[in-house]
């Protein structure tokens, strides 16, 4: 499990960097959790430990898993963070094991809900969170989509189906997509999403390596290439705009512990003035526990995914930090 962190400007006031308000940061997570592979007790405790140092704004994580030996991992991580939790899965709540992705945020919610994508029978899903900040709102989508690399029309069935959701349910505010798209930077899935939305790594870090970008920790498995992202608007006065990156857990943990089998991407612009409400609920906090309209049950950990390694170690990604600098 590696994610992505990034930090994002708002453009509105198409400030310079050096201008941007500390106040007016946002910081963004996306990460694949792998699932409860490879000792989750010990990687828990290093996911928590660099969350609370990070303190994001919004924390997008895939491969999320809750059975009846299991808790939900993002409840799990929701509660050490003092954050709302927005779960997504195709498996219904009454089902004893689910899978899929989850938003978490300190912040105020206004909308939690979830979208199960087409086809139905990838069992795939989408979160979706509307939360305030700073005086205003923002939308973000965690997603993870279908995983072999001959699935390309796999995947754009379900980037139409996730495109047309956002377009459905946004407000009017910025957008945040992040997630394991499965797919790379000029593929033609995604091209879908790169005519309307921009990376924010590929926009920090145009002339960025194979090497400096990939997120996948290769001591888990093949290399199965760039396929986590964030993404934010590319036209609009609300638009977000992406300051600093840098990729994060790159080295072992204590005891010898790695978070996941992915790395984390650092991006931000500035830092708050305020401590946000992290290591507490927020007074606003409530569980919002998606409730997907589809019954079909999620892959399970036996599945086979991309590079020949199960299902539960297909999250090869990182972190992703992104900083925003908001205007009203």
């Amino acid at each position: 499990m590696v994610g992505r962190t990034l930090v994002l400007a708002s453009m509105l006031s198409m400030l310079p960097a050096t201008a941007v308000a500390k106040t007016d940061t946002l910081t963004v997570v996306t990460l694949n959790l792998w699932n409860d592979q490879h000792g989750w007790p010990e990687r828990l405790n290093v996911i928590v430990a660099e969350l609370r140092r990070i303190r994001p704004d919004v924390v997008c994580l895939q491969e999320v898993l809750q059975n009846p030996s299991l808790r939900n991992q993002a409840e799990t991580l929701g509660d050490s963070l003092g954050c709302h939790v927005q779960f997504a899965s195709v498996d219904g709540p009454e089902r004893p094991k689910r899978y899929g992705n989850a938003i978490l945020t300190p912040h105020p919610v206004k909308v939690g809900e979830s979208r199960n994508l087409a086809p139905a029978n990838d069992y795939r899903a989408a979160a979706h969170v509307r939360f305030e900040w700073r005086g205003r709102t923002v939308d973000a989508y965690s997603t993870h989509l279908h995983h072999t690399p001959e699935g390309g029309s796999i995947r754009a069935t379900q980037i139409r189906h996730l495109l047309a959701y956002i377009d459905s349910t946004r407000g009017g505010g910025p957008v945040v997509l992040a997630g394991d798209f499965n797919c790379e930077l000029g593929s033609p899935e995604l091209d879908l999403v790169t005519t309307r939305y921009a990376d924010v790594f590929q926009a920090l870090h145009p002339h960025a390596s194979r090497a400096e970008a990939v997120t996948y920790n290769s001591r888990f498995g093949p290399d199965p290439g760039v396929i986590d992202h964030i993404f934010v608007d590319r036209e609009g006065s609300k638009r977000l705009r992406p300051l600093a990156s840098n990729i994060l857990f790159r080295t072992v943990g204590p005891d010898s512990v790695w978070a996941s089998d992915r790395h984390r991407i650092d991006r931000r612009v500035s830092r708050w003035h305020h401590t946000p409400p992290y290591g507490n609920h927020h007074p606003h906090s409530r569980r919002l526990a998606a409730r997907s309209p589809a019954r079909t049950p999620a892959p399970r950990p036996g599945r086979r995914s991309r590079g020949g390694t199960r299902a539960g170690a297909e999250s090869d990604q990182g972190q992703l930090l992104l900083a925003f600098h908001g205007s009203s």
